[in-house]
Order: structure tokens, then C-alpha cells, then sequence
């Protein structure tokens, strides 16, 4: 068995053979078909009537003077309460649904489990302003106070891990344990991409067609069967053929922006709660990546990387670097997520 050190949680040599067992099963299991060329059934931007894996509540907030609602599931515990509570934040490309194994994981083993919509994104209002990860963390905080919850454990995914850094350094005495998976913002983005005007990213969202995101969001996923992430490229491409799409088009634009702009690499040596971060080591996210300069794109430092660096920093931090995936963990090696996350939530 390898040795465990306070900043490196290797995995055993069982975990990828469990993850090929895993991957080999999803597939048998997922018959091949055909991806739909098109989806023409209108899905409003606020995601109305997309199935989540409990009942979808509003919290009412003001952001930058507007009038807001954030969409949030409230969880109880399927087992005995433990008393604890459990927060999970989702990435930018990613609704909340997806986050349902985790959730039966969790409350299983007596957590009250929280999962925010963060206000620009999925069920959650798009207002068009100056979106900052304090803004959203303010409202995170928010919504704590709103459920009385002093204390938390935090799980945040790519742009939800941002979020639970700049978050986690705002208000530490909330946090009881903080999980980063595969988070984005390991580097300061400005130091390799030239900024972007809102009105090109805005541009960028019209120009997608079913084919070009499905191939967007296939990056993301290394192992995991086509028909499994398929729900990702649906959603999306339903939204173009809603009245509202120039709205939401302008929130991912705007969201990304707060990505290019609100770097929180340095706030890793601050963060002095027990941290564990997870790297699929496929993982090759990096946000505005398109706009590199061509010549520097094979020298980006991609998450399996920077994660290492990161973690040095961390006063209390332990690295998991999960063979084999990509992106999403959670999704491609339940397996070894799973075991890593409630052992450390334990």
C-alpha cells in the first residue's frame, strides 16, 4: 500500500483496475445509437421542467440592485442525521443533476446535502451585470444563513471549485472540510490568454451547433460512454430555441469573464481548513483555451499539473490524483471518488 502523506493521497494500484471495471461495465450498459443532428423542443433558460434528483426550492436575493431567485435542493439525510451538512457546487457546463450519486452518498451516511444553482447559471436567474465570485459567494453565504447552517462541508467542481476557494478564504470559519474537484483557477488565466470582448464570448455561445458542443463537452469525459454526457449537449442545445436564449447567452459570456478576471490561485496558502483536491489526470480543461495563442497552447499547465503545485500550498491539503479520467470524477470513477470523498468527510 503507498504511503499516505498530509499533502499527497495517492491511489492503490486496485483503484484502476476498479475503474476499468467500472468504465468496461457503463459501456456495456449504454447501448450504442445515434446522436441526434438536432434537438427542436424549446427549453426555457432557467431550465424549467429538467429533472433534478430532489425538489427544486428559491431563495429571493438582490444582486447588483436587481431582484433575483437562486434555485437550491434541500436534502435530508437517508440514514441516521449525523447532524452535519454537506454543500456542492457545480461547475460552469454542468446542471445540477449531476450530481446525484454524490448526493445519495452522502445523505446515506447522514448529511443534509445542499446544492445551490449559482445565480447565472442552470435553474437559477441570469441577471445581465458584473458577475464576481464574491457576488456569488455573498450569495452562497446567503443561503447558509437562510437553512441555519453555522458549518459545512464544501464540495466544489471546476468553476465551483473557484467559487469554494474565493469562499472558503471569505468566511473560513464556515467551512468544517473543503473539496476541490478537478477545480478550475489553478492558474491565473490572464498570463496565457489575451482578455476578450463580452460581445466575442457572446458570439461564441450563438456560433454552437449540436455537433461543435457535443465535441466541447466530450473533452470533458476521456472514458465515460457518449449516451452518459449526452444530457449535457441536450439541455444546451434546447435552450437556442428559446425566446430568451440572447439572455443566457450573455450570462455564460459574462460568466466567463468573471473566470478571466477573478483569479484565486493565491488564496490556496490561506486556506487552513483540511482541503482535498481531486485531479483526473486526462483532465485538459482550460477555460478560453480557443483564444491562446496557438504557439503557447501545447505548453498550458492543465489541471493534473497546476493541482500539484497548488496542493504544496495548502497548509492542510491532500492530492488525489485519479488515473485515467477526466474532468468529472465523479462521473468517470464513482468508485474512486467516492471512497477517497467519505473518507475524508468521515
Amino acid at each position: 500500500m503507498p504511503r499516505v502523506t498530509r499533502r499527497n493521497l495517492t491511489i492503490l494500484p486496485i483503484a484502476a483496475t476498479a475503474l476499468a471495471v467500472t468504465s468496461k461495465a457503463a459501456c456495456a450498459q449504454s447501448p450504442a445509437r445515434s446522436a441526434p443532428t438536432s434537438y427542436n423542443e424549446p427549453l426555457g433558460i432557467g431550465l424549467e421542467g429538467w429533472p433534478y434528483p430532489a425538489s427544486v426550492k428559491f431563495l429571493p436575493l438582490a444582486m447588483a440592485g436587481q431582484a433575483v431567485r437562486m434555485a437550491y435542493m434541500d436534502v435530508a439525510p437517508a440514514g441516521p442525521a449525523n447532524g452535519r451538512a454537506a454543500v456542492l457546487l457545480h461547475g460552469k457546463n454542468f446542471d445540477s443533476s449531476y450530481w446525484s450519486a454524490p448526493i445519495g452518498w452522502l445523505t446515506q451516511a447522514g448529511f443534509r446535502v445542499v446544492v445551490p444553482d449559482q445565480i447565472g447559471f442552470n435553474k437559477s436567474s441570469k441577471p445581465d451585470l458584473d458577475y464576481t465570485f464574491e457576488g456569488l459567494a455573498a450569495g452562497t453565504l446567503a443561503l447558509l444563513d437562510a437553512l441555519a447552517l453555522s458549518t459545512v462541508v464544501l464540495i466544489g467542481h471546476s468553476t465551483g471549485g473557484m467559487l469554494a476557494v474565493r469562499f472558503a478564504a471569505a468566511y473560513p470559519q464556515r467551512i468544517e472540510k473543503l473539496v476541490l474537484e478537478d477545480p478550475i483557477g489553478l492558474v491565473d488565466y490572464r498570463a496565457f490568454i489575451p482578455p476578450q470582448s463580452t460581445e466575442t464570448l457572446v458570439e461564441a455561445e450563438r456560433r454552437y451547433t449540436v455537433e461543435t458542443y457535443r465535441a466541447f463537452v466530450a473533452h470533458y469525459f476521456p472514458r465515460l460512454p457518449a449516451a452518459q454526457y449526452e444530457p449535457f449537449v441536450e439541455w444546451r442545445m434546447r435552450m437556442t430555441k428559446s425566446g430568451e436564449f440572447e439572455r443566457y447567452a450573455r450570462a455564460s459570456a459574462l460568466t466567463y469573464q468573471m473566470i478571466y478576471r477573478g483569479p484565486v490561485r493565491d488564496l490556496y496558502r490561506v486556506l487552513a481548513m483540511p482541503v482535498l483536491l481531486f485531479a483526473g489526470s486526462e483532465d485538459r480543461s482550460f477555460p478560453l483555451i480557443q483564444y491562446a495563442p496557438a504557439q503557447t497552447r501545447a505548453g498550458l499547465p492543465m489541471i493534473p499539473a497546476a493541482a500539484k503545485s497548488a496542493v504544496a500550498e495548502l497548509p492542510h491539503g491532500q492530492l488525489v490524483a485519479v488515473p485515467g479520467v477526466g474532468h468529472v470524477p465523479h462521473l468517470e470513477a464513482p468508485d474512486i471518488f467516492r471512497q477517497a470523498l467519505m473518507t475524508f468527510v468521515a
